[in-house]
């Protein structure tokens, strides 16, 4: 018999078939707290530290209905000692427990703080293999010390063949596994997307809401409009309204980006998904039976499906297989502070400012806004990628270091030299122009590269390219863009980086661009 059991729930594991309750009875006792120190390692978005507490409270509550003994400690507690390690210690002293078991955290701090438990506690500590996800680091591991060469399409590949997603027999469905291509389509004007459903906060819930804007007045956003799941059955109600809705037009217009419309047919499932209110694999068959329903077409179920089985799960591959090492990665010598307008949003830009005011209002962005807007604006000004990674952290609530981490500093920033992505995401105001609305209304002339009535990102993506250059010859995808720079008349490249010089100038000098 194991005896006494202390059992850590963190609050991004908000599963019922987590590790650490496995084999749980109402003898054992669940421990979960809600911290000061988490709350504030970074200066969370209002709106993430509710849907964090909020979810953790409802959990409990559903824990406690299953018949499991939990101590729940509220952040108002006159007795928190605001730390993890001092709540798991002050609950040991009490239970007095055989063992602790704890499922391993998503950030790398957190593990190695629960490293230290045993010696802390004098009890042993058992920290086991967070399973929900559909890539275990063991097996990442593995796959890794096969390969010559890292890329998240391979892998994706071998997540559908292991977990038969979107198979026909020993092919892909559709005869391809990638409909990218297909993915990228300009929105027509006329077309308005189903409105995603909002759950209206309970008791609970507005109680958090006030919790956070007392004890946190200062943090970024606010807490009015909440509406995010906080439970598995608003989630799994969440899930349901996206496959049925907006599901079938994902896959045409999931790269574009509309002023006044952040969410368009996403399905803003990342913060359940997260959490743990959604089971990653469950999430993929949801798709997958609604592809094969004849519900929606293959580059919607393809391209949502890659996002979950590929991307998340490549991102927390690599994050646990380079850290802590990956925090510190900064492979282009990125140096720049990072401009005041990503926090208030005042710039001229006007595909900067809606990104920023949108996440600001909603904790969230779609990953084109993430990538191509504020990440591709970090990469051509080369902003330190450690403010960068940090102003990630603090703005979106679905952001948690795992998964953040190597899609800002890999994808965004191409801090690690080329280890998450084959090239950098750099590209000028034609993309932007192409794949949204924002610069019919911008101030700066989209057309133009020079003069100060042009769009910054022409010229500074010239610069990037110019300054850069020599480190990027030895990426195979970038042979066109450099060659079309080598051909560039001395004088026009000369323009442009006078252009570029006088904005990383103004930038500097904290100036409105």
């Amino acid at each position: 018999m194991a005896g006494r059991t202390l059992r850590i729930v963190l609050g991004d594991q908000l599963s019922d078939d987590l590790s650490a309750l496995d084999g749980a009875v109402p003898d054992d006792l669940v421990v979960m707290a809600e911290v000061r120190s988490e709350c504030t390692y970074v200066r969370h978005h209002k709106k993430k530290l509710v849907l964090v507490l909020s979810a953790m409270r409802h959990f409990a509550a559903r824990l406690r209905e299953a018949g499991l003994t939990v101590r729940y400690v509220a952040l108002d507690d006159p007795d928190n000692s605001h730390c993890l390690r001092g709540e798991v210690a002050r609950a040991a002293a009490t239970f007095r427990p055989d063992r602790v078991v704890a499922t391993s955290p998503g950030e790398w701090r957190v593990l190695e703080d629960m490293r230290g438990w045993q010696a802390a506690l004098g009890v042993p500590v058992e920290i086991l293999d967070d399973e929900r996800f559909l890539c275990g680091s063991r097996w990442f591991r593995h796959w890794v010390a096969t390969r010559q060469e890292l890329r998240m399409e391979f892998f994706y590949r071998e997540m559908r063949r292991h977990h038969r997603l979107l198979m026909e027999h020993d092919a892909p469905a559709g005869g391809r596994w990638n409909f990218d291509r297909d993915n990228r389509k300009p929105m027509p004007a006329g077309i308005a997307p189903p409105v995603p459903p909002g759950f209206e906060p309970d008791d609970d819930t507005r109680a958090v809401m006030a919790l956070v804007d007392r004890w946190f007045p200062d943090h970024w956003g606010d807490t009015a409009g909440f509406a995010f799941p906080v439970t598995a059955e608003q989630a799994a109600l969440a899930l349901d309204h996206f496959v049925a809705e907006r599901l079938p037009s994902f896959g045409d217009w999931q790269d574009f980006m509309r002023e006044g419309d952040p969410v368009l047919f996403h399905g803003l499932l990342s913060f359940s998904l997260n959490l743990g209110l959604l089971d990653p694999l469950a999430t993929c068959r949801a798709v997958e039976r609604a592809w094969r329903e004849g519900l929606v077409p293959i580059n919607a179920a393809e391209g949502f499906v890659r996002q979950i089985a590929g991307w998340r799960e490549y991102v927390r591959g690599i994050y646990w297989l380079r850290m802590p090492e990956y925090g510190e990665v900064n492979a282009l010598g990125a140096d720049r502070a990072l401009p005041w307008f990503y926090w208030s949003g005042e710039t001229d830009m006007r595909c900067m400012a809606r990104t920023i005011d949108d996440t600001r209002r909603n904790a969230y962005a779609h990953h084109i806004q993430r990538l191509m807007v504020t990440g591709n604006f970090a990469l051509l000004a080369g902003l330190d990628p450690d403010a960068v990674d940090d102003w990630y952290m603090v703005v979106f609530a679905d952001a948690y270091q795992w998964v953040e981490m190597p899609n800002v500093r890999g994808m965004a920033l191409w801090a690690d030299g080329g280890l998450m992505g084959s090239k950098p995401y750099a590209a000028s105001g034609a993309y932007i122009h192409r794949m949204s609305d924002y610069c019919g209304r911008c101030r700066y002339d989209v057309r133009r590269a020079v003069g100060t009535d042009a769009c910054p990102f022409n010229a500074l993506y010239w610069d990037f390219l110019a300054r850069n250059a020599e480190r990027l010859r030895a990426v195979p995808r970038m042979a066109m863009p450099l060659g079309t720079l080598d051909r560039m008349p001395p004088p026009r490249l000369a323009a442009l980086r006078a252009r570029a010089a006088e904005l990383l100038r103004a930038l500097d000098a904290g100036e409105r661009i």
